[in-house]
C-alpha cells in the first residue's frame, strides 16, 4: 500500500538562493533574466518575503545543473538540525521548545535562525575558552605551548606509525635478546646502578663519555625497565622523532620539545608493550590497568597511558580521555577522546571521584558519571606516585580513565551494570558551565543565569536562580 503524499511545505531558502547567485556570479538582473522572472521577484525571495516555488525550483536545478534534493533541503535540514543541537543546551532547559516550532523557525525564518546559531556559537566558545581557562580573544598558541603540544597530538591521534612500526621491532629484538639492559649491552652500552651521590638527583643519566647509562639505584624493577625504554627511544627512535617534529611548525621551541618529549614516551610504551600484544591483551583481560601492568612489567600510570593511545586505524581499543592532577587540580597530562569534555586548566567538578582519590591513596575508584546534556561515562581513578629523585618522597597526583558509557561492558570493572540504568552521579565541565540548579557542591553560578538576592531567604544551595 503506498504512502500517503507528505503535505507540502512552503520553502523559504533566501540565504541558499542568495549565495547560490553569488557563487555563480550573478547579478539579481541576470539570475532573473534565466528564471524568466523579475528582478523584484528575485530580491522578494532572497529576503524569505516569497517562497521559492516547485517550477522556479527545478528551472534552477535544470538550468545550472544543481541537485535538486540538495538545493531544496540543504539550508532547510541543516539549520533545523544545528538549532535543535544548540537548543538541547541546558542552559535552555526549563523553556518549552515543541520539535515542530523549531523545525518552522528554521524553515520560516533563516535568518533569524542563523542568527541565533551564531550567537550560541559566540556562547559556546567563551564557555569553552573559560573551562579552557584562558581569555577567548588574544590566547596564540605561542602563549601555551603546552596547549600547542596538546593540540597536534590530538589531531594526531596520539597515533604514529612509524614509531610504532620501529618499536615493535625493537621490542622483538630486545626480547630475544632477554631485556632492554642485555640489548643496550650488546649494543655497546653498560646499564649501571648508581647511588644518589652519582646521580646528582637524576633518575638516569646517558653517559655518553663512556658509553653507558646511569640509573638511579634505588628504582624498583618496574620503572628500571621504564628509564630503560625511554632512552632506547630517545636513541634508536630518534630520526623517526625528529622527523615529525620538523615536519610541524611549531610556534616555540618549547613546544617542539614537548612534542619531542611525549613522542619518545610513546616510544617507549610501544616498546614495552607492542601495540598489537597490547590490545590482544586488553581485550582478553577487559582492559584491568593492574592486570596489564603486571603482565607487562609497567606501572599503572603507564598501563593506563597506553590504553588511552590505543588509536591504531582499524584496530582501536576502547576510546578512553585520560587526565592527570596534581592536589591543587592542575593538569598534569591530558588525552582526550570519547568526548569527554573536561576543564583543562582545573576547576573541574567536585563531585567526580578522581577528586576524593587522593584521600583514599592506591585504592580504585569507579563511578558512573552523567553530564548536563545526558551523555554518560565510566570512570577509573586511583592515586599515582611519581620518582622525584634520588632520597625524596615520591610526589602524589591522581589519574583518571574515562570512556563512554555504550563502551563500559567491554570493561571488567563494569561488567553486568546496564549503562543506562546504572546510578550515575551528575556532574559538569566546571561550575560555570554547568546549568544544574540543585547542585550542592556548586562553587560558582553558571554562565547566562541570574541569581537571586538571599535577604530573606536562604536555600541549601549555594545560589538560588531566578528561573528555577
Amino acid at each position: 500500500m503506498a504512502r500517503p503524499a507528505a503535505p507540502s511545505r512552503p520553502l523559504y531558502l533566501g540565504p541558499r538562493i542568495k549565495r547560490l547567485r553569488r557563487e555563480l556570479g550573478l547579478t539579481q538582473q541576470a539570475l532573473a533574466e534565466d528564471m524568466g522572472v523579475s528582478p523584484s521577484y528575485i530580491a522578494l525571495i532572497e529576503r524569505n518575503q516569497r517562497p521559492l516555488t516547485a517550477d522556479l525550483l527545478l528551472r534552477l536545478a535544470a538550468t545550472y545543473r544543481l541537485d535538486m534534493a540538495d538545493l531544496a533541503a540543504q539550508d532547510r535540514d541543516d539549520h533545523a538540525r544545528r538549532l535543535a543541537e544548540a537548543l538541547r543546551d541546558p542552559l535552555f532547559a526549563e523553556i518549552d521548545l515543541p520539535a515542530l516550532e523549531v523545525a518552522d523557525l528554521a524553515s520560516s525564518f533563516p535568518g533569524m535562525t542563523e542568527a541565533m546559531l551564531r550567537l550560541h556559537g559566540a556562547y559556546a566558545r567563551a564557555g569553552q575558552a573559560l573551562a579552557e581557562g584562558r581569555e577567548a580573544a588574544g590566547a596564540t598558541p605561542s602563549a601555551d605551548p603546552v596547549c600547542e603540544a596538546r593540540r597536534f597530538l590530538a589531531a594526531r591521534g596520539h597515533w604514529f606509525a612509524g614509531i610504532e612500526t620501529r618499536a615493535e621491532a625493537l621490542s622483538a629484538e630486545i626480547e630475544t635478546a632477554g631485556g632492554g639492559a642485555e640489548w643496550l649491552r650488546r649494543n655497546g652500552l653498560r646499564v649501571r646502578a648508581m647511588p644518589a651521590s652519582v646521580m646528582m638527583g637524576a633518575l638516569a643519566r646517558y653517559d655518553r663519555h663512556n658509553e653507558q647509562l646511569l640509573l638511579d639505584e634505588c628504582l624498583g624493577p618496574q620503572r628500571r625497565a621504564w628509564q630503560i625504554a625511554l632512552h632506547i627511544a630517545y636513541t634508536s627512535l630518534r630520526p623517526d622523532i625528529a622527523a615529525i617534529v620538523r615536519g610541524e611548525s611549531f610556534a616555540s621551541a618549547t613546544a617542539a620539545q614537548l612534542v619531542r618529549r611525549a613522542l619518545a614516551e610513546l616510544g617507549a610504551a610501544a616498546v614495552l608493550m607492542p601495540y598489537d600484544r597490547f590490545a590482544r591483551a586488553a581485550q582478553a583481560q577487559g582492559y584491568d590497568v593492574q592486570g596489564l601492568a603486571d603482565l607487562f612489567g609497567v606501572e599503572w600510570q603507564q598501563a593506563a597511558l597506553r590504553l588511552a593511545t590505543l588509536t591504531k586505524p582499524g584496530q582501536e581499543g576502547v576510546p578512553f580521555f585520560l587526565v592527570e592532577l596534581d592536589s591543587a587540580g592542575n593538569v598534569v597530562r591530558r588525552i582526550d577522546g570519547a568526548g569527554f569534555s573536561f576543564a583543562a586548566q582545573g576547576g573541574g567538578c567536585p563531585l567526580w571521584s578522581l577528586h576524593q582519590a587522593f584521600a583514599r591513596p592506591g585504592e580504585v575508584l569507579t563511578q558512573w558519571l552523567e553530564m548536563p546534556h545526558g551523555d554518560r561515562f565510566f570512570s577509573i581513578a586511583r592515586t599515582i606516585d611519581i620518582s622525584t629523585g634520588p632520597g625524596l618522597p615520591p610526589v602524589r597526583r591522581a589519574m583518571a580513565l574515562v570512556c563512554p558509557a555504550q563502551a563500559a561492558p567491554r570493561l571488567a570493572a563494569a561488567r553486568g551494570v546496564d549503562p543506562q540504568t546504572a546510578a550515575a552521579t551528575p556532574v559538569g565541565v566546571t561550575c560555570r558551565l554547568c546549568q544544574r540548579a540543585e547542585c550542592p557542591a556548586r562553587a560558582q553560578p553558571p554562565l547566562g543565569r541570574e541569581i537571586l538576592p538571599d535577604d530573606y531567604r536562604r536555600a541549601a544551595v549555594p545560589f538560588v536562580f531566578s528561573e528555577s
